[in-house]
């Protein structure tokens, strides 16, 4: 062995002679990991690698590493801009059952157009952009309360969930769709408001179009229409501010989507022609300083309401909705075209004044472009 601990070549060589011939006290053979040290100088710069690391080869980086990383980042940023188109590419458009985010802002763009698909008795939101909008009160966005007007944080907080309560019992309780009278919601709505009670009193006893149920309330005839299922897609938002007086003002901006077909229709074949009844409502509600404003506790005033209504009748007041069917959805229109489940423009834009194939303003039906 050399001064410095070293094995020579000559010494090494007598090893393995000796190793191969089973010569009795020959010395182990060392490790690999000590055979290397033993091979390699002094010093920081040649330290082996720790013992059962493994260190890759390093691959040839090519043009082709190159030309695959600028594709992925053109991917990336289309994604990014334009999602909903690129759903709209893969057949997505809202029609594969995952659920969107709630909607807590307006959207920028409507959502992407679908495959074009028609919907089934199993699927009755297929080809819509509802398939992927939330279950009944689900689908509608609560802000985080925060003390306002005369109310404190926990108060608002019981307004917002009051409210709510509202459209769920005037929008999707199901006695109601059936043509059931809403008495649940009627009783969250401040009795001592004449001009509203006088509303609702003619809207059931004599409906016309000044006095419209459908504006507050989604009913059907059950002799004539019933529901797909149990379940109404929703898309929308709460929103509040302080009012007249200190009051707590809020805003419900909700699309409801109801899949029906004829009271006779089959109860299983895929072959039964499916309607799909699309209403957009904007309902003001002021909770009121009970010792500024006459009310009765738990109840709100209305400040107004208004409702888009496609596929619920063109010009009929009946207090029911009456979804056309068959050469029935060949109405005429005004040339006027809307897009039922566009939530990007702001109510008082989108809407018209009554409804219809999309919704009457005034001079005939308009015509949604999709359903």
């Amino acid at each position: 062995m050399g001064k410095d601990g070293s094995i020579s070549d000559k010494e090494w060589e007598r090893f393995l002679r000796d190793a191969e011939a089973g010569s009795p006290g020959a010395p182990e053979e060392p490790s690999a990991r000590a055979r290397s040290a033993a091979r390699l100088p002094r010093g920081g710069a040649g330290q082996p690698p720790g013992w059962r690391t493994y260190e890759p080869a390093r691959p040839r980086r090519g043009k082709g590493w190159y030309v695959l990383g600028m594709l992925l980042a053109v991917v990336l940023l289309v994604v990014a801009l334009m999602p909903g188109k690129v759903l709209g590419w893969f057949g997505a458009g809202g029609d594969d059952g995952t659920p969107l985010a709630a909607e807590s802002e307006s959207p920028g763009q409507p959502p992407a157009a679908g495959a074009g698909q028609r919907p089934t008795m199993d699927a009755p939101f297929k080809g819509s952009p509802a398939a992927q909008w939330g279950d009944g009160t689900a689908g509608i966005h609560v802000p985080e309360a925060r003390a306002t007007g005369w109310m404190s944080r926990n108060q608002v907080a019981h307004a917002l969930d009051r409210s709510r309560d509202f459209l769920a019992a005037s929008s999707l309780d199901p006695g109601v769709l059936g043509g059931d009278r809403p008495a649940k919601a009627i009783a969250l709505i401040n009795p001592r408001q004449a001009d509203v009670q006088d509303y609702l009193t003619a809207a059931f006893r004599t409906p016309s179009r000044e006095n419209d149920a459908r504006l507050l309330f989604s009913r059907f005839d059950k002799e004539k229409v019933r529901l797909v299922g149990h379940v109404v897609k929703t898309r929308g938002r709460l929103t509040f501010h302080e009012g007249r007086r200190g009051a707590v003002e809020v805003t419900a901006d909700v699309t409801y989507v109801y899949p029906v077909v004829r009271a006779g229709a089959g109860h299983g074949g895929d072959g039964e022609e499916i309607v799909r009844t699309i209403v957009r409502r904007e309902t003001v509600m002021s909770w009121d300083d009970p010792a500024k404003v006459v009310t009765e506790p738990g109840t709100f005033s209305l400040v107004s309401y208004k409702a888009d209504i496609t596929n619920g009748g063109c010009d009929t007041y009946t207090g029911y909705f009456t979804p056309p069917f068959g050469a029935d959805r060949a109405g005429s229109g005004n040339g006027t075209e809307v897009d039922p489940y566009d939530r990007s423009k702001p109510a008082d834009e989108a809407m018209g004044t009554g409804t219809g194939t999309g919704a009457t303003d005034g001079g005939g039906c308009r015509t949604a472009t999709r359903s």
